[in-house]
């Protein structure tokens, strides 16, 4: 029985040690991306009026702190978003997507508009605290959008992919300071 439980707790030691914490939430230091390990690269939180809406991190193959690169590669790669917040609704991060990409393309989203609109569907089914999302991107495949482990879609294109990771790490970036954070920065 004490070697069970010794072992029980080395695993669960194993796991923590094995993850970033940020806002609550656990990140893993690691995905996979069509067989393809992705390190954390860096984590952050976004808020809105002194709350924090969800924790975000970014896997990478190889770490970088070159958003521009990072946007405009074809390389594999993902962005978790962990909800933790319960008034995040599937309207709000609807509106919020929508904005995010309008300033990630400058304004320009009628060449992705179809893929765009794609990928906000998935948020229709609901959004409740303790959700995650991962949004993994795989070259000649696309992103898979995954909702709680589940594939939801398979958005495909290089330009949208690059206008999906562009919300949070272009110029005119969702949050700065969340920018900072998957960049490794903070």
């Amino acid at each position: 029985m004490k070697t069970l439980l010794s072992i029980c707790l080395m695993t669960l030691l194993s796991v923590v040690a094995q993850a970033k914490e940020v806002a609550g939430v656990n990140l893993p230091d690691s995905l996979t991306a069509q067989d393809q390990p992705l390190t954390l690269n860096g984590v952050g939180i976004r808020s809105k009026f002194f709350m924090d809406i969800y924790a975000a991190g970014l896997y990478l193959a190889e770490n970088s702190k070159e958003a521009k690169s990072i946007i405009e590669q074809d390389k594999p790669m993902a962005l978790r978003l962990h909800i933790t917040s319960g008034l995040l609704s599937a309207e709000k991060m609807e509106s919020a997507t929508r904005e995010g990409f309008e300033k990630s393309t400058g304004g320009n989203t009628a060449p992705i508009q179809t893929t765009i609109d794609s990928f906000i569907a998935t948020f229709k089914d609901g959004i409740v605290e303790n959700d995650v999302f991962d949004f993994v991107y795989v070259p000649s495949v696309g992103v898979k959008v995954m909702k709680n482990g589940e594939l939801k879609t398979t958005v495909e294109g290089l330009a949208f992919k690059q206008a999906l990771f562009g919300i949070w790490l272009s110029e005119d970036a969702v949050q700065d300071d969340l920018k900072e954070g998957l960049l490794g920065s903070l």
